[in-house]
């Protein structure tokens, strides 16, 4: 028999088809198609130069709000200087004064005589002039408006007239025909000045000055040697009011009022005189002034002793305080209101110049009970201060001394904006300040005149200002305050910028402290606890939560939950404790559910058994609100937060209660914690569960009763909460705020951070689990410190969000910018401050810059914090990849 041989290759000759046959390996290629490298490339690049954009964009915001910022602190400037020469003065001067657009200016001369010219070029302009007479004028006043003004005569009369620079817009074709030209903007006939405007107008300025026939005369007939004079009232009841010092030292006060009959259209005048007590023996008196509603007078002699008299009752004038304004030695030179007459300025002879305010004082001596206090001091003067000059609008004025010098400065900063003139010329006999604040006339006695035209836009803000304490009018100290308007022009704008930062601060941390724990926990729970078609379901809608409006949860916040809150605001407190102890009781009792039965709750029945428990926590919160707040705040939370009833001890044992809790588990858990967990291990399920919710039980006893005694403890020594953290009850307040914008910060804080404890690896749970450790342990002790980068940064992303959080903050607070951590009180972030003030703010104006000043604080703020949040990310997460 011949034999064949047997091949064993894969490829034998012998093999049938249905055998396997052995197939080489195809191996492909590692080499990418041109398309996917293509795209790659592609994407490389988009993503690299939409980073590159990203950061340009930023950056030129950056560059944005620092260019509209920078003016506020950039000191004044002079855009222009004029030197020409008008007639001597003599060595008695008057008063001057000029229109806004600086193209007329008026000399008032001791002796009521009047000139007028060109301010940018003293060109002579004709008026009529007053006619007093035989009469002589021996003391001259202008009152506010720099138009009235009045005039004391020899013979103890006063006269009144008027100088009114008025201006009118006529087309360019009304103009006369024959006009000579005074410079580059304004032509004149003589008479009135011409000046181009845009448009193809012109702006005429002319003088009208006129002397009323009536006058006002006083007993003695002794000459007026001081005289002031002020105009008040309203349009229907215009009151006219002046005060005079005669030579003999006689001082009287008159009250004109005017009323308007509408029937017959008559005019009444009441006037009420007052003698004023006399001064001491030997008083020169160097000035007198007034208020405008005449409760006021100031006489000032020149020792710089000030004489302050209450005139609220003309009947009964009362000089109620003597006073030096200045250290003995210095003379006084110069003394006048402030625009609103709430500030006076004293200049001495040593060159120095201050602000006092007369503010209501316990302890004063006065019989009104208030003072005059020194509230600011400026920048000295190297010679005695000769001259004092108000803007008729802000806060602005000027002071020059006997060597020249003249010096801008803001009353509110208490800075100077500029130095004029260059030490060692003239000095200035008389001085105008332009009322926009926009321009400076001076003329020496030797009748050399200068025009300074300036550009203040922002003498109010500086960084002592926006950041520092200020010490504003009618404020009895310095404080921090944000007012940007009134219904006056004498308002004093308050920028601080201090309340804005504090609120945003306070809000973002309240409302951390409700969001924080709820998403964390809530993430915890989700991740490790909850069954996976329930979490299938629930971190979905979480997410959808992040997408509802801020304007929506805003409205909400105010119009339905602010109510709510407040009328049941002792079952929202009372919520805070009830509805822990529900889900941490329930916690407790479903260890008592057998385990096969347990089992198959899992998931939906599980989840939905919590949302009854925590129905049922509100519910009961809702049934015992009212006895809570009897039992506690007797009766009314609401009279008792305001410190009208009650003690301390029931809210000082609320608040300590968590806190007492933490160290009572703790103390606990170090005594008997590890013989406790022996014994629960050798126990049967239901033996177990029963001692674990007897501790339970055991450990809440304890709690409550050393709250309770360290409650009593620190009322007996005076402590209370009230006045603190908590205080008088606003319907828009925090609380709410917190309630509103932590349903906004949940769902965000609660999405990342589930997402970092999900990607954990398995591998370390498992090793923790099969060390004996329970699930809750490894929850807490590995999957979170494993986790902390991304949980951390969750939190930021948050915080970021209740930094920068607007709508929700303008509706459901009070808006009030003021610093205070009361709960139930409002506040006013930087961000809703940005959106109630910038649609009222003129473009370019100080207010305005402000705003943008604030929107830069924010971006600094989320840019230092994303920062330091971003540090602190990587070291936690160099530490995770340990592990």
């Amino acid at each position: 028999m011949k034999s064949e041989s047997m091949s064993s290759g894969p490829n034998a000759p012998g093999d049938s088809p249905g055998h396997n046959v052995y197939k080489p390996v195809v191996r492909r290629t590692k080499e990418a198609r041109r398309s996917v490298l293509i795209a790659d490339r592609l994407a490389d690049w988009t993503i690299t130069v939409g980073g590159i954009l990203v950061i340009i964009a930023v950056f030129g915001i950056l560059v944005f709000l620092v260019q509209e910022v920078l003016p506020l602190f950039t000191r004044g400037t002079v855009t222009a200087q004029l030197e020409y020469r008008v007639g001597e003065l003599g060595e008695r001067v008057g008063t001057l004064t000029m229109d806004e657009h600086q193209s007329m200016a008026v000399l008032v001369d001791p002796a009521g005589k009047l000139r007028a010219f060109h301010a940018a070029t003293g060109a002579p302009m004709q008026i009529s002039p007053f006619d007093f007479g035989e009469e002589r004028v021996t003391a001259v006043a202008l009152a506010q408006d720099r138009e009235n003004v009045a005039f004391g005569m020899e013979n103890g009369t006063v006269r009144f007239g008027r100088l009114q620079l008025r201006m009118e817009v006529m087309p360019a074709e009304s103009t006369p025909g024959e006009l000579r030209t005074l410079d580059e903007r304004d032509s004149t006939d003589g008479v009135a000045v011409f000046s181009k405007i845009p448009g193809n107008q012109v702006r005429k300025v002319s003088l009208e000055a006129a002397l009323e026939k009536e006058s006002a005369a006083l007993e003695s007939g002794d000459p007026i040697v001081a005289l002031d004079y002020r105009l008040g009232g309203l349009a229907e009841r215009p009151t006219k009011a002046f005060v005079t010092v005669s030579g003999s030292g006689e001082i009287n006060l008159s009250l004109a009022e005017s009323r308007l009959n509408m029937l017959p259209r008559e005019t009444t005048i009441t006037v009420t005189r007052a003698r004023l007590p006399s001064l001491p023996p030997g008083v020169e008196v160097a000035r007198i002034l007034m208020t405008q509603k005449a409760d006021r007078v100031f006489v000032a002699e020149k020792s710089g002793r000030l004489f302050r008299y209450n005139t609220q009752n003309m009947d009964n004038p009362v000089m109620v305080e003597q006073v030096d304004l200045l250290p003995s030695g210095i003379g006084l030179t110069t003394l006048g209101f402030l625009t609103g007459e709430n500030s006076l300025i004293v200049g001495g002879t040593d060159g120095s110049v201050s602000t006092y305010f007369c503010l209501a004082r316990e302890g004063s001596k006065t019989e009104d009970g208030f003072a005059m206090v020194r509230a600011r001091e400026f920048g000295r003067h190297d010679s005695p201060v000769r001259n004092f000059q108000p803007t008729q609008r802000g806060k602005t004025f000027l002071t020059a001394d006997s060597r020249g010098d003249v010096r801008v400065r803001h009353g509110t900063s208490g800075s100077t904006l500029l130095d004029l003139a260059p030490i060692g010329r003239d000095p200035f006999a008389v001085l105008a300040f332009a009322p926009r604040g926009d321009g400076v006339l001076g003329i020496t006695a030797t009748g050399q005149a200068s025009l300074w035209r300036l550009s203040i836009p922002h003498p109010e803000t500086s960084l002592s200002t926006l950041f520092g304490k200020v010490w504003y009018e009618g404020h009895p100290e310095p404080t921090y305050t944000w007012q940007s308007s009134a219904a006056t022009d004498e308002f004093e704008p308050k920028l601080s910028l201090i309340p804005l930062i504090f609120g945003t601060i306070k809000g973002t941390v309240y409302s951390l402290i409700f969001a924080i724990p709820i998403a964390l926990l809530g993430a915890i729970y989700t991740s490790e606890f909850m069954h996976h078609r329930v979490r299938a379901m629930v971190k979905p809608l979480m997410e959808m939560m992040a997408s509802l409006p801020s304007v929506v949860l805003g409205f909400v916040a105010a119009l339905v939950l602010a109510p709510i809150v407040e009328t049941w605001i002792a079952a929202v407190l009372l919520a805070f404790f009830v509805f822990p102890l529900c889900l941490v009781g329930s916690a407790f009792l479903w260890q008592f559910v057998p385990g096969r039965i347990a089992l198959r709750l899992e998931g939906i029945p599980k989840f939905i058994f919590i949302i009854l428990i925590s129905g049922l926590g509100l519910f009961l919160a809702y049934q015992l609100g009212p006895y809570f707040e009897n039992v506690f705040f007797s009766g009314n939370f609401t009279l008792w937060v305001n410190g009208s009833m009650g003690d301390a001890v029931p809210f000082l044992f609320l608040i300590l209660l968590p806190g007492v809790f933490l160290l009572v588990s703790a103390a606990g858990s170090r005594l008997y914690g590890n013989r406790l967990k022996h014994k629960l291990r050798r126990e049967t399920p239901l033996v177990a569960a029963a001692l674990s919710m007897g501790h339970w039980v055991v450990q809440g006893l304890v709690t409550v009763s050393f709250s309770f005694a360290l409650a009593s403890l620190l009322s007996r020594i005076g402590f209370d909460a009230r006045g603190t953290f908590i205080d008088t009850y606003v319907q828009r307040n925090t609380l709410v705020v917190g309630f509103a914008m932590g349903f906004a910060v949940i769902p965000i804080i609660y999405t990342l951070a589930e997402d970092a404890l999900n990607a954990v690896p398995e591998h370390l749970r498992a090793a923790s689990l099969g060390c004996g450790a329970t699930p809750w342990q490894t929850a807490v002790w590995i999957v979170l410190p494993t986790a902390v980068s991304g949980v951390f940064s969750a939190i930021m992303i948050g915080m970021g969000r209740a930094v920068g959080e607007t709508m929700i903050v303008v509706m459901a607070t009070g808006n009030t910018p003021i610093i205070d951590w009361n709960l139930f009180n409002g506040f006013r972030a930087l961000s809703a401050n940005i959106a109630v003030e910038l649609p009222e703010s003129v473009k370019d104006g100080t207010l305005y810059r402000v705003l943008f000043f604030t929107g830069l604080i924010l971006f600094a703020m989320t840019f230092v914090i994303n920062t330091l949040a971003e540090i602190i990310r990587q070291r936690f997460r160099k530490r995770a990849q340990q592990l």
